[in-house]
């Protein structure tokens, strides 16, 4: 899918967001202001979450409260595989939804990848795989 606008790329999250369940996984890849962020933004909307939607880059991981529960994580700081155990992951997906930028530095199933390429300006390209 090919967006031309940060709200597009919005609402296209949005889309995603409403039909998260408990359990799923979203992983996001792609450069630095490929437009992670601001699809996420739209994934909480889609959960029905009115939070204000930041990136957890210093923070690690962000809750989203909403009809399912959306745990944000950024991967961008993290270095060594051991960091990861700290963050339970495990346990945020036990309690809703989550989405993880930077996820192609993760190894993990069951999950939706979503990679984000810069076409200039507002302009993006999503890629949708389902990971077995």
């Amino acid at each position: 899918m090919t967006t031309a606008s940060a709200a597009e790329t919005e609402a296209l999250g949005e889309q995603t967001g409403s039909r998260l369940k408990a359990g799923d996984l979203v992983l996001l890849a792609g450069p630095l202001g490929s437009g992670k962020t601001t699809f996420v933004r739209g994934m909480a909307r889609g959960t029905g979450s009115d939070a204000q939607v930041q990136s957890p880059t210093f923070q690690l991981v962000r809750i989203y409260p909403g009809r399912v529960q959306l745990a944000h994580v950024d991967l961008y700081r993290v270095k060594a595989a051991g960091e990861l155990a700290d963050l339970g992951l495990d346990e945020l997906l036990d309690g809703g939804a989550m989405v993880i930028e930077w996820g192609d530095r993760v190894d993990l199933r069951r999950a939706e990848l979503v990679t984000f390429e810069n076409l200039g300006e507002d302009r993006r390209r999503l890629r949708f795989e389902a990971e077995a």
